[in-house]
């Protein structure tokens, strides 16, 4: 049994089904990466596993727990760190203050992780007194990211976490991926940078029109020529 899965899922907004028998899954320690083409219904399926859309049928189990019927707020209790792709910083707050309130669920001492994660992020470790908002795309995106680990969550999902920032950045936030799946967080991604994405990811997910199209691991999906010739030009 998988440590977190969405399971068969059909569900949408309002009368319409965006997913379609829809299955999701990862494994503590492993990079899992939801790909395909626009509209193919990637971030609905993150969202639905997030609790963040009602669905019509399936399930959604965390660590053998049916978590199905919780808000995301009780999802995030139960252990899951979301990282939206937009709007995911407090731009007036600093960084430090940024992490402060990824901790909000905790009513334990959480200095500890703070500075874990500034150990993870040098960068921000320079920057804990600066607002976010002063920040480049990328840095914003190791605040985010940060915040989302403050809850020492057991599994973390990041919606299209390289989008808008170079290639460069991109590399950087991968290894920072990379680092954080080392630690025996399961990872749960959403990404646009499919062939990056596919490159880092244990198992891979290519969805066409909210349904599961190819599943394999991040390599086999690199290698089969008809996920190349349709997902990843040529």
């Amino acid at each position: 049994m998988s440590f977190l899965i969405g399971e068969n899922m059909t569900g949408g907004y309002g009368a319409a089904d965006i997913l379609h028998d829809c299955t999701i899954a990862v494994e503590k320690g492993e990079i899992a990466v939801i790909v395909g083409p626009n509209g193919a219904g990637k971030s609905t399926a993150m969202k639905a596993v997030f609790g963040m859309l009602n669905l019509r049928q399936g399930m959604v189990r965390l660590d053998g727990q049916d978590i199905t019927s919780l808000s995301p707020q009780d999802r995030v209790a139960a252990g899951m760190g979301f990282v939206p792709q937009t709007a995911n910083v407090f731009t007036s707050m600093t960084v430090r203050e940024n992490l402060e309130m990824g901790a909000y669920l905790r009513t334990d001492d959480f200095s500890d992780t703070i500075e874990t994660v500034l150990g993870l992020f040098p960068i921000l470790a320079e920057k804990a007194a600066q607002p976010a908002g002063e920040l480049s795309g990328g840095q914003r995106q190791q605040v985010a990211v940060g915040r989302a680990l403050m809850t020492k969550p057991s599994v973390l999902m990041l919606d299209e976490p390289t989008a808008g920032v170079s290639p460069i950045v991109m590399d950087e936030l991968f290894d920072k991926i990379l680092e954080v799946a080392a630690t025996g967080i399961a990872i749960l991604m959403v990404e646009q940078n499919a062939k990056q994405a596919l490159n880092i990811a244990d198992k891979g997910y290519v969805l066409v029109q909210g349904r599961n199209r190819f599943t394999d691991t991040g390599q086999a999906l690199l290698a089969d020529p008809d996920v190349r010739k349709s997902f990843l030009g040529g």
